[in-house]
This record gives C-alpha cells, structure tokens and sequence, in this order.
C-alpha cells in the first residue's frame, strides 16, 4: 500500500496498524509531497498575504507574520492549541490517526515537507505512538487539539506511548537516537488542520460494527431456536417485495443459521400464528442498521482518502482558503450509526426478556426452580440498564453546535463527541448480546433432544466451553463477562 497515491480502505488502515511497514512511500508520492512544500515557499518568497502561510490564525488571519518569525509561528501554533483534556484515547486510535493523517499529506495539497511525513512513519514502524487525550475537539477547523497532541512529539514534546506504557518524548527520542523537528511554512497548520480524529473513532467503530452486525444476526437464530418461533417471515419472496439491502441479507442469513434444525420442524405444526416483532422483524430491524453500517463506511472511506486541512494548496500561484476540515460529513453519518448500534441492543434485550417469560415449553426464568432460585430475572435488568445508557446517548452531538474562535468558526460539527459516543454504545451492545446469547443457550437446554442447525450447535458449544448449564443461582455475572469476551475475542462463528 502506497501512501498519498493508493486509495486505502477502513479494513486497509487496521492492516497497517498491525503492520506498519504495510504501507510505503514510493517515488511518485515522494514528488508530490515535494512539489507541495516548494510551492509553499515560493508564496513565503513571493511576500504575499496567503492565510495560515504568513498570517495569523483564525481571528487573528488579517494579522501578517514576517518570514522571520515563521517557524516561531509553527511552534506557538502546535503548543497553544495542545489543550485535549480526559483520559488517553486507546493507542490503536493514535496510531489511526497517524495512518490517516499520513495519507492525506502525502497527497500533495497540504505543503508539509516530506521530513515531517517520514517522521510520522519512522515513528509507526517504532511502536512510538502519541498519547492524545479524548476530549477537547469541536470538529471544525477539525480535530485541532487532538491533532495538536499527535503533533507535539514531533518537536519532542508531550507523551508517547511505547509499549503499553506511556512516557515523556523527550526521553523516548533520546533513547532512539532522533532529534526534535522545526515546522516551516504552513506545516503546523497542515498537520492540525483535518479530522482525523473523528475519522479514527469512525474507522474503529466500523471494525466493531461490522462484527456484531453479524453476531446480532446468529444471537437472534439461537434465540429463534430456544423460543421455537417460525422462520417464514425470513424467506426470500416477503423481502424481494421490499427490496432493502440489509433486510435482504439479514432475511437469507437467518434463513442459513435456521438450515436444518429440529426446532424449526418442530414449529410447523403448532397453534402459534405469529412471533412477537423482537423474532419476527429481525431482517426489517437489523437491516436497517446494516444499512446505516454501510453508509458510514461510504462515507468513512471517502474521508480517509481525502485531503481535509486547509489551506489547500494547488500550485505557487494558488492556495484556497475553505472548509474541507469541517467535521459535519462525518458528524451525521457517526450520529447515524450510533443510533442504529442501539437499535440492535434494544430489540436484542426484547428477545432477551420473551425467552424469561415461561411461555411455550420454556420455564419461567429459564429455571426449573424458581422461587428458591432467581434464575436469570436479573441479568435482563443488566440488559435493560445498558439499552437505556446507550439511549441517552443517541442523542446527536451534531444537531448542537457553540461558535468559537471569537465568531470567525460560527458552525462546528460536534463530530468527535459522535465518534466517541459511537464507540461507547457498541461497547455496551457487547454486554446486551452477550446476556442474550446466555439466554438463548440456557433456553435451548428445554429444546433436547431436539438439535439445533449445524451453525448454531457450533455456537452453542464455544459458549458451554466457557459457561456451564444454570442449575441453580451462582455467579453468573462472572458468566456474563465470560461471553462478553468470547465476542471481544471474535471466538464465535457468525458467516
């Protein structure tokens, strides 16, 4: 993969993160890089006004810098926007961070020199990653205090991860043998500038995502087993006839979890007319969210492979002053899918609670001594407590908006809050899925000597590996935990 000239996808950059010799710069992104810093010189030689090249920032653009005073400027810029607060962002999100900021300089548009860009690699292929705190971007000019922070070790200031451990740069470049940088002309701006940040939690998200999209799928399979609903509103001619993408992939994916199963069989002839809509409207629900799943990577994608500071320079004789740093592209898109992550915990935890309700050959509880024994009444309380986190949440950080830097950045795009928010709600449908999938393993011990399909009877065991049968009250959010790490884990088989 070739920075600056390749065009990257989401799954492209956590390759890299892994491997970050992955990704190289050849001859032709070495030029263009080139091209654009010595085009930046030659407006710092030519003497005239261009904004954030020989002038000050934001309010203060109609305030001239002397060439001078030019590399005092780069500097002064980085450290008085350095002011993220809250705790460090994971260090997979830093190194994202550089992976997507590194790309977009290597494009040729943004007149940082090619040492700076190196640098940046030089530090990926070291396990030498910036510690960048969480909060503190508005996600207009965008991320630029976050950005700031991913910049400071640059001059060999502020902290870095090694390892997992964080320490002072200074101490870390000494040790390696490398000397801080001086920014010249634009290159602080160019490196702050972008939204990169946002497009970090974005990246992230979507790898998460993607997973439990599948997982809710299969989750939803084995709970249609223990509960022994029907799988006819999953097949194909009900969704031909509404023709949503995601509906028809969640409708034949059901349809390959149920393949074969006694449970099934054992429906066809009962009294039941139909399922609750937490069974029933599986692909319609689901769906949706893959939908806004694949919106989300569109979008992503298009912002990965995108020039985002400012300002953009096209030639000596051409720089443009404009927008493409502003975070709302993003901003709706990440408010989107958070609200579609929810909505797989919300209809997950209604499953959850109709396989405790006792009904249709299952005990109430999922337990054959209740009274004595509570069974798994509370757990759904869990589930419940997460549902209603995750709600509060969905509410979107780009419908607000507080005009800074003195009125001269009047609309902002909240996109980091909705990256953040994004990455905390799938952090707790993890929780809500695995309480249902305990359910739903438990449930099916009612169903023998009835088999599962081959998928779920898979599924079922890689659970029993790890949590036994409820026979009578124990620790089981011990076991909760267990299976939420069998999904951190990706140990379950969803395709």
């Amino acid at each position: 993969m070739i920075y600056g000239v390749d065009t990257f996808s989401f799954h492209d950059v956590l390759e890299i993160c892994k491997a970050p010799n992955k990704a190289k710069l050849n001859k032709a992104a070495k030029e263009q890089i080139l091209k654009s810093q010595k085009n930046v010189q030659k407006i710092v030689d030519s003497d005239r006004c261009v904004y954030g090249i020989n002038t000050g920032f934001g309010p203060l653009c109609d305030t001239k810098i002397s060439a001078d005073e030019t590399a005092q400027l780069q500097y002064n810029l980085i450290i008085s926007h350095a002011v993220g607060v809250g705790k460090p962002i994971d260090k997979e999100l830093s190194k994202i961070m550089m992976i997507a900021k590194v790309h977009a300089l290597s494009k040729g548009f943004s007149g940082v020199s090619l040492e700076v860009i190196e640098r940046f690699i030089l530090m990926l292929e070291k396990d030498i990653i910036p510690v960048v705190p969480e909060q503190g971007s508005v996600g207009a000019s965008g991320d630029l205090a976050p950005l700031s922070h991913l910049v400071l070790p640059l001059l060999g200031l502020g902290q870095v991860w090694v390892g997992n451990e964080i320490f002072e740069t200074a101490e870390v470049l000494e040790k390696n043998g490398l000397e801080p940088l001086t920014l010249g002309p634009k290159e602080g701006l160019g490196l702050i500038n972008g939204t990169q940040f946002i497009l970090a939690h974005a990246i992230k998200g979507l790898e998460k995502f993607e997973y439990l999209l599948d997982l809710a799928d299969m989750t939803a399979a084995m709970s249609l087993e223990a509960y022994r609903g029907s799988q006819s509103p999953f097949k194909k001619e009900l969704h031909e006839i509404r023709p949503f993408e995601g509906s028809k992939k969640v409708a034949a994916r059901m349809l390959k979890f149920l393949k074969g199963s006694e449970n099934m069989k054992a429906h066809e002839d009962c009294e039941r007319v139909q399922d609750p809509y937490s069974m029933r409207c599986v692909p319609q629900v689901h769906g949706a969210s893959r939908n806004a799943f694949e919106h989300l990577k569109m979008m992503a994608e298009t912002e990965l492979n995108s020039v985002t500071d400012n300002p953009i320079v096209l030639s000596a004789e051409e720089s443009i002053s404009g927008g493409n740093f502003h975070g709302q592209l993003m901003a709706l898109p990440l408010d989107y899918a958070t609200l579609a992550a929810a909505e797989l915990g919300n209809i997950s935890d209604r499953r959850s609670y109709l396989l405790l309700e006792g009904k249709y050959g299952l005990p109430r509880l999922l337990t054959e001594s209740s009274g004595l024994n509570s069974g798994f009444m509370i757990p759904q309380y869990t589930s419940a407590a997460l549902v209603t986190e995750n709600k509060t949440l969905c509410f979107p950080a780009s419908a607000d908006s507080i005009p800074t830097s003195l009125g001269q950045e009047d609309h902002v795009s909240m996109g980091s809050i909705s990256g953040r928010k994004f990455n905390q709600v799938l952090g707790n449908l993890v929780n809500i899925l695995a309480v249902e999938l305990m359910f739903a393993a438990q449930g099916l011990e009612f169903r023998r000597p009835s088999k599962c399909s081959k998928i779920i009877e898979e599924n079922y065991a890689i659970l029993r590996s790890k949590v036994a049968k409820l026979e009578d009250d124990r620790l089981i959010g011990q076991d909760m935990l267990a299976i939420a790490e069998l999904i951190n884990e990706r140990k379950f088989i969803v395709n």
